[in-house]
C-alpha cells in the first residue's frame, strides 16, 4: 500500500514562505498593532484578561424515578409518588468583562441559572464572588457584577457589519481546563431554530466551541467582541465545527436594558407571519425568497400604528437584510420598548417602503429584588421618566411591605442623593452598606423610610 501524504492547513499559517507562495485573497493578518507578524498573540495578550472562568454552586429539584412497590421501602415513604428532591449541583462556564470600572460581566443565563453561589476566576488567578444583576432566559443572556480593581474589559464591535468569511476567535474555558483560544471564520449569519421559544439571531462559526465555552467571547482580529458563545451542534456535546454565538449588538441592547431596569423590557412589534421560502416567493410573485411575510397585524400594535399591513414582506431591519421570520423575531426581541426601529417592506403592489416603528411595551415583569436590596424584595419597580423609581405594586407580607412601602410610591433619592432610575438606585445602595434612607414621594407628601 502506498503511503499517503496528508496536508493539514489552519486559518493562520506560521510560515511566511508558504504564505508568499499562496494567493492573499483570504486577507490573512500580516499586521497586528503595527507589528508585521502573522500571529494573533499580541492582540490576545490584551483581550484574554477580560475573559473569565465562572464557577457556580446551587441546588435544584429533581423527580425521583418510578420505583417498583417491592423496593419502595428503600426509597422513602411508599405513599409518596415521585417526590421532588433537592440535589446540589456545580457547574463551569465562561464570561466576558464589558465594563472594568463597574465590574460588569456578561455570560449565558444557562451558566448561572439556579446558582446560589457564583465565583469568577480571572486570568491572573484572582477568585472573586459575583452577584447577578439580571438575566433574560429567552435570549440566554445574564449580567453579573464583581467588586474588584485592575480589571480589563473588551470593546464591543458592531456585529451588523459582520460578513460570512470574516475571521473569528473564540475564548473560553472548555471542560474546565482553563482559558483556551481557538480560531476559525464566521460560517453563517442570522441562524435560528435551535429553540423555538427563544429569541435567536445567531452567528455561526467553525472556531472550536465546547462545553464550558458558554458565555465566552467570540472576537474579531482587532480584539473586539462580536458575540457571546452559547450553543453547539454535535454528537455527545463535542465540537464538529458548528458553534453559535449571540451577536454583540443583541447582547449590548439586552445588557443596557438590564443595567437600566434590572430586567429586559422587550419591545413588541405586533405581527404574526412566516418565513418567505422559494415556493412561497413563487406563489406570491416575489423576486427574492427571503424575508418575513406578515400574515396578521394586531390591533393597536406598533406595526399597525406605523402603517404595516397584512401581506407586506419585511426585508430589512434598520437597513440590514433579514432572511426569515425567526431572524426578524430575534432582532426585534432584543430592542427595548419605546425605541424606534426602521423596517423596510415590500408592499403588495411590489413597491419598497421604509417605516419608522416605535416598539410598544410588553407586560412589566418584576425586577430582580436581590440585585437592588433585600429589603425591597416583593416590590415591582419601574423607572419614572427620569424622576425616580416608581413602585408599581408591593406584595403583602413581603420585606418591602414590612418597611412601609406602598403601591405608587416613588423613590426619588437615597440619603439625600437624587436617583433618576433603577441603575442609579442600585449603585447608591451598593456604595452604602450600612443604614440607608429612601426619600419617598407619596402623593403630595415627602417622607423617609430607613433600610438596613
Amino acid at each position: 500500500m502506498k503511503k499517503m501524504s496528508v496536508i493539514v492547513s489552519s486559518v493562520l499559517l506560521s510560515s511566511s514562505l508558504v504564505l508568499s507562495s499562496l494567493p492573499t485573497h483570504a486577507n490573512l493578518p500580516f499586521s497586528v498593532d503595527g507589528q508585521k507578524i502573522p500571529s494573533l498573540a499580541p492582540m490576545l495578550e490584551k483581550v484574554t484578561p477580560a475573559v473569565v472562568l465562572i464557577s457556580v454552586r446551587g441546588t435544584h429539584e429533581v423527580q425521583q424515578r418510578n420505583v417498583p412497590d417491592a423496593f419502595k421501602f428503600f426509597f422513602g415513604n411508599p405513599r409518596q409518588q415521585n417526590p421532588a428532591r433537592e440535589r446540589p449541583f456545580q457547574g463551569l462556564g465562561s464570561g466576558v468583562i464589558i465594563n472594568a470600572e463597574k465590574g460588569y460581566i456578561v455570560t449565558n443565563n444557562h451558566v448561572i441559572k439556579e446558582a446560589d453561589e457564583i465565583q469568577i476566576t480571572l486570568k491572573d488567578g484572582r477568585q472573586i464572588d459575583a452577584k447577578k444583576i439580571g438575566a433574560d432566559e429567552n435570549s440566554d443572556i445574564a449580567l453579573l457584577q464583581v467588586d474588584a480593581k485592575d480589571l480589563k474589559e473588551v470593546s464591543i464591535a458592531d456585529s451588523d457589519k459582520l460578513r460570512v468569511g470574516d475571521f473569528a476567535v473564540a475564548i473560553g474555558s472548555p471542560f474546565g481546563l482553563g482559558q483556551t483560544v481557538t480560531s476559525g471564520i464566521v460560517s453563517a449569519l442570522g441562524r435560528s431554530g435551535l429553540n423555538a421559544d427563544n429569541f435567536e439571531d445567531f452567528i455561526q462559526t467553525d472556531a472550536a466551541i465546547n462545553s464550558g465555552n458558554s458565555g465566552g467571547a467570540l472576537i474579531n482580529l482587532r480584539g473586539d467582541l462580536i458575540g457571546i458563545n452559547t450553543a453547539i451542534i454535535g454528537p455527545n456535546g463535542g465540537n464538529v465545527g458548528i458553534g453559535f454565538a449571540i451577536p454583540s449588538n443583541m447582547v449590548k441592547n439586552l445588557v443596557d436594558q438590564i443595567i437600566e431596569f434590572g430586567e429586559v423590557r422587550r419591545g413588541v412589534l405586533g405581527v404574526s407571519g412566516r418565513s418567505v421560502t422559494g415556493e412561497f416567493a413563487k406563489a406570491m410573485e416575489l423576486e427574492a425568497a427571503q424575508g418575513a411575510f406578515v400574515e396578521q397585524v394586531a390591533e393597536d400594535s406598533a406595526a399597525q400604528s406605523a402603517g404595516i399591513e397584512a401581506g407586506d414582506v419585511i426585508t430589512k431591519v434598520n437597513g440590514k437584510k433579514i432572511k426569515s421570520f425567526s431572524e426578524l423575531r430575534g432582532k426585534i426581541g432584543s430592542i427595548g420598548a419605546g425605541n424606534e426601529v426602521k423596517l423596510t417592506v415590500i408592499k403588495t403592489n411590489g413597491k419598497e417602503k421604509t417605516y419608522p416603528v416605535i416598539l410598544k411595551k410588553t407586560e412589566t415583569a418584576n425586577v430582580e429584588p436581590a440585585s437592588i436590596h433585600r429589603m425591597l424584595e416583593g416590590a415591582e419597580l419601574e423607572n419614572n421618566k427620569g424622576k425616580g423609581v416608581m413602585i408599581r405594586t408591593v406584595e403583602d407580607e413581603s420585606p418591602a411591605s414590612m418597611i412601609g412601602l406602598r403601591d405608587g410610591d416613588i423613590i426619588s433619592g437615597v440619603n439625600r442623593k437624587r436617583v433618576k432610575n433603577i441603575a442609579e438606585l442600585r449603585d447608591y445602595l451598593k456604595e452604602n452598606t450600612g443604614i440607608s434612607l429612601l426619600n419617598i414621594i407619596r402623593g403630595n407628601s415627602h417622607l423617609y423610610i430607613r433600610i438596613r
